[in-house]
């Protein structure tokens, strides 16, 4: 099922049991080579959630601002974006034009991801898709000026979001997650994964 809120396109549902459970072991693998970690905000403090990242750049946080680097903290290249998750970017962009970067959040039973703006790309014109899986993750939609009305929707393991045209440069955010939702993950949590041009 497909919606439309605020020009978010949410398709619900859309990654079946087999498909998650495939997504989930290329994460594993990315994870395996570039580690979670928990990156320090502008303002000094660590965030919630965890990252890491896949493709030619990683999105990187400390206190000389938000930016897209190419290498992991580790000083390693970040591994290549799986297949599996491209072909997710295909499914439901019909574009041409591929994703550089896979950012990877995990969220754990008290982790939240404040209203923010994606807008670090080079490019706005190409939309942002994000992967939910696990536990749900209440995702808040807003406007593309702070303050205003905002509208919520739980997101479910399987669930992808597509944000584009007047939605691209909304403001979103995950104020919660239901722990113990999604028996996906062993050890609980939600991963977000969003795929994003950079350049």
């Amino acid at each position: 099922m497909k919606l439309q809120v605020r020009g978010f396109e949410i398709h619900k549902g859309l990654l079946d049991a087999a498909a998650q459970r495939g997504i989930l072991d290329a994460v594993r693998k990315v994870v395996a080579q570039a580690p979670f970690f928990r990156p320090d905000t502008p303002y000094g403090k660590p965030m919630s959630v965890r990252i890491t990242a896949a493709g030619v750049y990683g999105w990187f946080s400390d206190k000389a601002g938000y930016r897209y680097v190419p290498a992991h903290p580790s000083g390693k290249p970040w591994p290549a974006i799986p297949g599996e998750v491209l072909s997710i970017w295909s499914q439901v962009t019909a574009l041409d034009r591929m994703p550089e970067c896979c950012l990877i959040n995990y969220y754990g039973p008290d982790a939240r991801m404040g209203l923010h703006q994606d807008r670090d790309e080079a490019e706005m014109q190409w939309p942002v898709v994000s992967i939910s899986l696990g536990d749900d993750g209440l995702f808040r939609m807003g406007n593309v000026t702070r303050g205003g009305k905002t509208e919520s929707i739980w997101l479910q393991s399987g669930d992808v979001v597509v944000m584009g045209g007047d939605a691209r440069l909304a403001y979103h955010g995950v104020d919660r997650i239901r722990p113990g939702s999604s028996r996906l993950l062993p050890k609980g949590g939600r991963l977000n994964l969003t795929l994003r041009v950079v350049t």
